[in-house]
């Protein structure tokens, strides 16, 4: 039997985001609100990304909270399991689990314009009535599965890295794997060793460099236990270190030439096939697709199993791949390292404004359009957390999401005092938002650096990543501009019951 929530606030998602936003919550006295979580348990794409070599590419003391830190990382660069096992005890600490539902996937929220509130409904037939509706689903989620010719007619094994299948034992097996971004070259040197043939098909070869990765030496784990202030000053070290890597990225190409000189070197140290060598290296600006670290990466690519095949797929038969060559490789296994929907994650929502108007089909045709990544005009009290160019390619996201959550509680706080039932960002300053970043990301090198990638929509812009600093992202949003905002009705009357804790 569908059931009907009355609350304050509805939270969507359980990562770094879902989290923040809850923890920011209840350190403002706030408990009348419910987070809705589509999986059985907290942790966000932590929680889903299991396949082997899982890890952060960014270092573990700068990947988590700064007001829940953790002195007993194992290793700089921590593993998957480690990082789910933080955000699950941070949730256990704030006793997040008594607010969230689980098994809770929203499919459509409308925001009601007499009422002031948004009615959320989820895939069980479940409906959720909030004042504000604040979305951390991030862009993650969503695994991209390439419809390759004749996938149905294969009699093997195929799975996304997204989904890992523990229970089918690589051991002997002649195994393709489609995509070489971010997790594949995580998980493709753990199972070369295992594997009798690993056929790894590349449409372009990322950029890597050396990962600085090394077991957290006890006398550090110890120092920063003991000794208030010195992991916060480890962490600022490490987040201005981070930070510097921005100027490559914004209009400023020597930078990253000389860093593509350093990956290079990676690649000829590794790999002394000239031939191997040139299928691996790139061709474009590094930075125009993600930078990825590896240490491994390149030594599993000179493995005599292991054969980089860098003709497209052109047919899928019952037991083998064929390329566009025509060649045909006999695999037992599909392995998809294809990536997740990132510009377009949304178009499955329904979303409806306050004019009627569907977020979704707005995006679709336009372009995903926000302010400050966070508020969207037409749609009052809805609250992105790392929405559209909020992304970033040099340091934490935890930074921009902790900077974001204390933002969303400003609004609130502005709707509660001015005794209004909503608030909804001005089109002129989304508009002008939208200009003003779109201009400098034209002149980085995301756009100049001669790739496409999974940072740009259909029609080539650039609708996942701040350009420049994040500092100036926290400047620009330590404070609410309340003339970029218009305030909507009047407080609603609460009927009901609450959110059932």
């Amino acid at each position: 039997m569908a059931e009907h929530t009355e609350t304050d606030v509805i939270v969507v998602g359980t990562g770094f985001s879902g989290l923040g936003m809850a923890i920011q919550l209840r350190d403002e006295g706030r408990d009348d609100f419910v987070i809705l979580e589509k999986a059985h348990d907290m942790g966000g794409t932590w929680r889903d990304n299991t396949y082997p070599g899982c890890a952060c590419d960014i270092q573990s003391h700068m990947y988590s909270f700064s007001f829940e830190q953790n002195p007993d990382w194992s290793r700089a660069f921590a593993p998957q399991q480690e990082i789910w096992d933080y955000l699950r005890r941070v949730a256990d600490k704030y006793e997040l689990y008594e607010y969230t539902h689980f098994g809770k996937e929203m499919t459509g929220a409308r925001w009601d314009v007499d009422e002031c509130r948004w009615y959320v409904t989820t895939a069980d037939g479940d409906t959720y009535v909030g004042r504000y509706l604040v979305c951390g689903v991030g862009a993650l989620h969503i695994p991209r599965i390439p419809q390759l010719p004749g996938i149905e007619r294969f009699r093997g094994k195929t799975f996304h890295s997204a989904d890992w299948d523990h229970d089918y034992d690589l051991r002997g097996k002649r195994v393709a794997v489609i995509g070489t971004g971010a997790s594949a070259i995580q998980f493709v040197p753990q199972i070369a060793p295992e594997v009798s043939q690993l056929q790894l098909f590349q449409r372009t070869p990322p950029w890597i460099m050396p990962k600085a990765d090394h077991e957290m030496p006890s006398w550090a784990t110890a120092l920063f236990r003991r000794v208030p202030g010195a992991q916060r000053a480890y962490r600022n070290f490490l987040y201005w270190m981070l930070e510097v890597r921005a100027v490559g990225f914004n209009g400023h190409p020597s930078v990253m030439k000389l860093a593509q000189q350093l990956a290079k070197a990676n690649i000829n140290k590794s790999v002394k096939d000239p031939g191997l060598r040139e299928k691996l290296t790139p061709d474009y600006t590094m930075g125009c697709k993600r930078v990825l670290i590896s240490n491994d990466y390149y030594p599993a690519m000179t493995r005599d199993n292991v054969n980089v095949v860098t003709d497209g797929v052109a047919e899928v038969t019952e037991h083998s791949v064929i390329d566009t060559a025509g060649v045909e490789h006999e695999v037992d296994a599909i392995i998809f390292g294809t990536g997740f929907h990132v510009t377009d994650a949304f178009d499955d929502l329904d979303v409806i404004g306050e004019h009627g108007q569907n977020l979704s089909k707005e995006w679709a045709s336009e372009g995903m359009h926000t302010h400050m990544g966070i508020s969207v005009s037409g749609y009052p009290n809805l609250f992105f957390l790392l929405g559209p160019n909020t992304g970033l390619g040099h340091n934490s996201v935890v930074f921009m999401i902790e900077q974001q959550i204390r933002y969303v509680s400003a609004a609130m706080r502005t709707v509660e005092n001015r005794d209004a039932g909503g608030i909804d960002v001005r089109a002129d300053s989304q508009e002008r938002f939208n200009t003003n970043i779109q201009r400098k990301l034209s002149k980085g090198v995301w756009s100049q650096g001669g790739c496409t990638s999974w940072y740009l929509d259909a029609q080539g812009v650039n609708r996942t990543v701040w350009p420049g600093f994040t500092w100036r992202y926290w400047m620009r949003t330590r404070k609410l501009d309340t003339s970029e905002f218009e305030l909507l009705g009047r407080a609603p009357e609460r009927t009901g019951t609450s959110a059932g804790q």
